[in-house]
């Protein structure tokens, strides 16, 4: 599971703005959006005939392959780095 999320972002004429973000904390503030979108999931696996153990498997394996993910995004002069660990 993902521990720390970096962002950068660089704007011409600022200065550079960096955040660190650590993911656990956010989850147990979120805790309560979490748990109405597991219900969702669960609500979704219904509908759509989907098996539920695959499928929050098949999620789980996306969220454990997230650390060592970088995203750079450029548009202009404007760059935002995100990089999860």
């Amino acid at each position: 599971m993902p521990q720390l999320v970096t962002v950068r972002v660089r704007r011409p004429g600022h200065r550079t703005v960096r955040l660190w973000i650590p993911v656990l904390l956010v989850a147990i503030v979120l805790s309560p959006i979490l748990l109405l979108a597991l219900i969702g999931g669960v609500i979704a696996c219904l509908i759509f005939d989907l098996r539920l153990p695959r499928t929050f498997a098949g999620v789980w394996r996306v969220i454990a392959a997230l650390p060592g993910a970088r995203f750079d995004i450029e548009r202009g002069r404007n760059a935002v780095l995100v990089i999860i660990r």
